[in-house]
């Protein structure tokens, strides 16, 4: 998708820092998965999806409202990447009474597109 913004670093903190909506944070995690949009049919599209994705969400999961797609993503995270938001961004995670699971998953996701952007271009920037 042409109006996706890019994978970056600037773009990781936008979605913490909530400057990102959520359909956008969500679009950025169907494409990075695979799922692609046809504008003629108006409809997703799986062929380059994974199997484990594909099979089990043959269309793209809402990350931000269901708990069991974004406990999906935070397990398909190799675990030398978990903390990868703090390790290389320096998140220090939200204040307490000022988060909620629309911002734990909005981390999560933010922290799975870092996660992707190391193991496809071997840097993060």
């Amino acid at each position: 998708m042409s109006n996706l913004p890019p994978l970056n670093t600037a773009t990781i903190w936008a979605i913490i820092n909530d400057t990102i909506d959520d359909d956008t944070v969500k679009k950025l995690l169907w494409y990075h998965l695979g799922y692609r949009y046809d504008p003629i049919t108006d409809t997703w599209t799986n062929s380059e999806v994974a199997p484990t994705w594909r099979d089990e969400y043959p269309q793209p999961p809402d990350f931000i409202d269901s708990r069991p797609a974004i406990m999906k993503l935070t397990r398909s995270i190799p675990q030398e990447n978990k903390q990868l938001l703090k390790q290389k961004l320096g998140f220090k995670g939200y204040k307490i009474g000022e988060f909620g699971p629309r911002q734990t998953r909005r981390a999560t996701s933010a922290n799975w597109l870092l996660s992707y952007m190391l193991i496809t271009t071997g840097t993060i920037e």
